[in-house]
């Protein structure tokens, strides 16, 4: 066969997958182009992402604050459960104090009331109740009650004078401020 008879029997689409194979580098591979995403949707999935997790920050962040501050609300509950009932006990201190100072001397009836009167105390300090400091303090408005201003020789002004009742403390909190006269 001739050149010419070759040329003429050759397929004209063998003719151009050999031009195609010729212009291609060996060991090279077509890669049929995919849709990559667009920047604007990348960026928004991003921000979207920020977001989401911003948000998930915050709650986590007041979720933590809620359990802290109801942990402390218990706590102020708890300490300060009792400080009604204590009250009602200072008022019977108050009549034990007055029963002492009119006990007669030698009387073992006296001395078994003064006895009760020091359990009380004790069961006071047990519960973190304290004894206000008033006389010869200076006035403070915090934990005095100021009942009579009145002139005493020898003292400042602004000074506590004499204490009519006493005052107490609990857990450092003020349950019954002290009623006192302030000199002037």
């Amino acid at each position: 066969m001739s050149e010419e008879e070759k040329v003429c029997c050759e397929d004209p689409q063998e003719e151009e997958i050999k031009e195609d194979q010729q212009t291609e580098a060996p060991g090279e591979e077509t890669e049929t182009p995919e849709e990559p995403e667009t920047a604007p949707e990348q960026q928004a999935d991003q921000q979207e992402t920020i977001d989401y997790y911003d948000k998930w920050l915050r709650v986590t962040a007041e979720y933590q604050n809620y359990r802290t501050r109801t942990i402390k609300e218990k706590e102020e509950i708890y300490q300060n459960a009792n400080a009604k009932f204590i009250e009602g006990l200072l008022e019977v201190i108050d009549n034990f104090e007055r029963a002492m100072q009119t006990k007669p001397e030698n009387d073992k009836f006296a001395d078994g009331i003064e006895l009760i009167y020091k359990q009380f105390l004790t069961v006071l300090e047990k519960n973190h109740v304290k004894e206000i400091a008033a006389k010869g303090e200076k006035f403070d408005p915090v934990v005095h009650m100021a009942v009579q201003m009145m002139p005493v020789e020898g003292m400042e002004s602004d000074m506590v004078a004499e204490v009519i009742k006493k005052g107490y403390t609990m857990n450092d909190k003020v349950i019954r401020p002290a009623m006192v006269v302030v000199s002037q």
